[in-house]
């Protein structure tokens, strides 16, 4: 996968180590990881990145359809997360030997419509990702943020501005250079190169 950056500031070496301190398969807040510093980790591992800014999604179906554009998966996948969790497994197994995998989910909603039972469900699905690569030796990361953390951490901010005091950054809020990653910036939009960053989209693993 090719990337738009004109430099990249992190050694290959360096950005791999990285996920050093990460399990192989886990799912996980992304703490004071920042969305830039993983792509590179990915690519010197050679792993796969996959990334989704779900900021605008507000219900159980946006979140799937966002994902299904960022992530390029079939269309079949956003109808319900147990197609999420099919697009995400067998089918790829089956396209091509993979690498690994590295994801970013950023600003899962946090709302009436995306209650909390729904955010662990939708969790839970890429846990049982993590898993199923698991069983079969192939790193499979995925890493996620709430918007709701992003929406306490501005009112955070604008209180401490407003009584003069500082306030320190949670770990659990994306970093502003994350924030202003948008996925046409993450990926080369060439053939190969869907073919390359979209893993999950079967056809471009089986057309000429």
């Amino acid at each position: 996968m090719s990337l738009n950056y004109k430099t990249v500031e992190t050694p290959p070496l360096r950005a791999a180590m990285l996920l050093n301190g990460v399990r192989s398969n886990i799912v996980q807040s992304i703490r004071a990881f920042r969305v830039k510093d993983l792509q590179e980790a990915a690519q010197a591992l050679g792993h796969r990145f996959l990334y989704a800014n779900l900021a605008v999604a507000q219900s159980r179906q946006e979140v799937l359809d966002l994902m299904n554009q960022q992530f390029m998966l079939s269309t079949q996948v956003s109808k319900n997360f147990e197609s999420l969790y099919s697009g995400l497994t067998d089918p790829v197994h089956k396209s091509d030997l993979q690498p690994g995998f590295v994801l970013v989910l950023e600003h899962i909603p946090a709302n009436a419509k995306f209650d909390k039972e729904t955010r662990e469900q939708l969790l839970d699905i890429f846990r049982d990702a993590a898993d199923y690569w698991g069983d079969r030796k192939i790193p499979f990361r995925c890493f996620y943020s709430f918007s709701v953390a992003r929406t306490a951490q501005i009112e955070k901010t604008n209180e401490s501005q407003t009584s003069g005091k500082s306030t320190p950054v949670s770990n659990e809020t994306p970093t502003e250079s994350s924030d202003k990653l948008p996925t046409t910036k993450l990926v080369d939009i060439s053939q190969q190169a869907l073919r390359m960053s979209s893993p999950f989209n079967s056809s471009y693993w089986t057309s000429p």
